[in-house]
C-alpha cells in the first residue's frame, strides 16, 4: 500500500525507530507513569498497511520491546536501568494486546470499511490501555477509576479514527496518482489512434486506386488477347492485373484491422473539443521540442460546444499544427482558435512564421508540395495538407488559407465544418 514498506529493511526501520519516536509526542492524562502519545496512532498505521506483510502479533512484539528499549536509554541518563525498566515495561503489553487483539479479530478482513475498521481500533486502544494501567497498577498501585477509562476511550475514539482517516486520504492520493497516470496514458494511446485514423483514410484511398488498376490492367489484358504476336505483353497485363489483386486484399485486411481499433468501444469516439486541443497542444509542444524549436502553441475556444469525434478532429488539428511547426525556423508562436457559428464549427490555425508566397498558394493542397526542410536538408513528406484538405471535403466542410511573406509574415489556416458531421449524435 506504501510503496517504502514493500521493502523489508524499510518495516524493519518503520517499527523499530519511527514508532518509538512518536511514543515521545505525549502527555499524561491520569498521572505521571500512564502516558498518551502518538505512538498508538502509529502503530495502528503500520498494522493496517503491513496487514498481508507482517504478522499483527510480532508487530506488537517488535514495537513494545522498540518503544521500552527506547524509553529505558533515555532514562538511563538520570537513572538507573532497574528503576526505567520498572517505569516504562507496562508499556509493551500495550502494544503487545493491541497486536494480539487485531490478529485474533481478524481486523484486516475490515481494512476497506473505514467505519468498522475505526471501532474496532477503538476497541483495541482501549482494551490495550487498561492493560497497560492494569500493570501500571501492579507496578505502582496506581487505582483505575471510571473516570480514567472515560479518558481512555475518548482519546482511542479520537486517535483510532484520525489513524483511519489519514489512511484514506493516502489511498485516496494514489489513487488520484493511478486515474492520473491512466488518463495519460489513454491520451497517448487516443494520439496513436488519432494517427492510425489518419493512415486508415489513406488506406481506403490506395484500396480505391488498386482497384481501379485492377480494372485497367484486366480491361488491357483482354485487348491484348485480340493482337496476334503479344502473348509477352498479354501475360504481364494479366499479372499486374493479379497482383495488384493481391495489393487490394492485403490492404483490405490491414485496413480491416484498424477498423476494429479504432472502434473499441474502450475508447471513446468523442470527446469536448477543450479536450481534444489539450492533446493537440501537448503532443505538438513535445514534436517542437524534438526539432530543437522554441514554439509557444496558444489556445481558446468560444462557445458551448458538443462532443466531436476525436480521431477526425485531432487528426486534421495536429497536422495544421505540425505544419506550422515546421515552417517555424526557431522560435514563433501557434494559435489555435475554435468557435462555433449556429449550425458550423470553426477551426483556425495561425503561426507567425515565414509565409507562403503568392507564387505557391495555389499549390499548397497538392500531393507532394512542401517548401519546408529538416537541420539535415531533408525535405518533409507534403502529404499533411492534401490529407487535410482530403478530409474537410469529405464531411461537406471548407479550408482556407491566407498567407503574408515579408517583415509580418505569417500563415493562417481556416476550417469550417457542419456540426452534423463531426458531432456525437444525440
Amino acid at each position: 500500500m506504501v510503496p517504502l514498506l514493500r521493502n523489508n529493511k524499510y518495516i524493519f526501520f518503520y517499527v523499530m525507530i519511527l514508532i518509538p519516536l512518536a511514543g515521545e509526542l505525549n502527555f499524561y492524562p491520569f498521572n505521571d507513569s500512564f502516558r498518551v502519545s502518538f505512538g498508538m496512532p502509529t502503530f495502528f498505521f503500520f498494522l493496517l498497511i503491513t496487514h498481508k506483510k507482517v504478522p499483527a502479533v510480532l508487530s506488537g512484539i517488535l514495537a513494545g520491546t522498540a518503544v521500552v528499549t527506547f524509553r529505558i536509554s533515555l532514562d538511563l541518563f538520570h537513572d538507573d536501568l532497574f528503576s526505567a525498566f520498572i517505569q516504562h515495561y507496562p508499556t509493551f503489553f500495550y502494544y503487545f494486546t493491541f497486536g494480539c487483539l487485531f490478529y485474533v479479530t481478524r481486523a484486516k478482513r475490515f481494512i476497506k470499511r473505514s467505519i468498522l475498521i475505526s471501532l474496532l481500533g477503538t476497541s483495541f486502544d482501549i482494551l490495550a490501555s487498561l492493560g497497560e494501567l492494569t500493570f501500571q497498577y501492579i507496578a505502582f498501585h496506581s487505582m483505575i477509576t471510571f473516570e480514567d477509562i472515560q479518558k481512555v476511550s475518548i482519546i482511542a475514539i479520537f486517535r483510532s479514527f484520525s489513524t483511519v482517516g489519514l489512511l484514506n486520504l493516502l489511498i485516496l492520493y494514489r489513487t488520484q496518482l493511478k486515474q492520473a497516470e491512466i488518463q495519460k496514458q489513454n491520451d497517448q494511446l487516443t494520439l496513436v489512434i488519432s494517427s492510425l485514423y489518419e493512415e486508415s483514410i489513406h488506406l481506403q484511398k490506395t484500396l480505391v486506386n488498386s482497384e481501379s488498376i485492377t480494372k485497367d490492367a484486366y480491361h488491357l489484358y483482354t485487348k491484348l488477347l485480340n493482337v496476334e504476336n503479344n502473348p509477352e505483353l498479354t501475360q504481364m497485363a494479366l499479372k499486374i492485373a493479379g497482383e495488384t489483386h493481391e495489393i487490394k486484399k492485403d490492404n483490405q485486411r490491414i485496413l480491416s484491422g484498424l477498423s476494429r481499433l479504432i472502434t473499441d468501444k474502450s475508447f471513446s469516439e468523442h470527446m469536448e473539443i477543450n479536450k481534444i486541443v489539450d492533446l493537440a497542444v501537448t503532443s505538438n509542444n513535445k514534436y517542437a521540442r524534438s526539432l530543437k524549436k522554441d514554439i509557444k502553441i496558444i489556445s481558446h475556444t468560444q462557445g458551448e460546444h458538443p462532443r466531436y469525434h476525436v480521431y477526425q478532429i485531432l487528426s486534421m488539428i495536429n497536422n495544421l499544427i505540425a505544419n506550422a511547426i515546421e515552417a517555424i525556423e526557431h522560435e514563433g508562436k501557434i494559435y489555435i482558435s475554435v468557435r462555433r457559428a449556429d449550425d458550423m464549427a470553426e477551426f483556425q490555425i495561425t503561426d507567425n512564421g515565414p509565409g507562403i508566397p503568392n507564387n505557391q498558394m495555389h499549390v499548397v493542397f497538392k500531393p507532394g508540395f512542401t517548401n519546408k526542410y529538416d537541420h539535415a536538408g531533408s525535405s518533409f513528406t507534403g502529404i499533411g495538407l492534401t490529407y487535410v484538405k482530403g478530409m474537410v471535403e469529405s464531411l461537406e466542410g471548407e479550408i482556407s488559407l491566407q498567407s503574408k511573406v515579408g517583415k509580418i509574415s505569417g500563415t493562417s489556416y481556416k476550417i469550417q465544418l457542419p456540426m452534423k458531421n463531426i458531432a456525437m449524435k444525440e
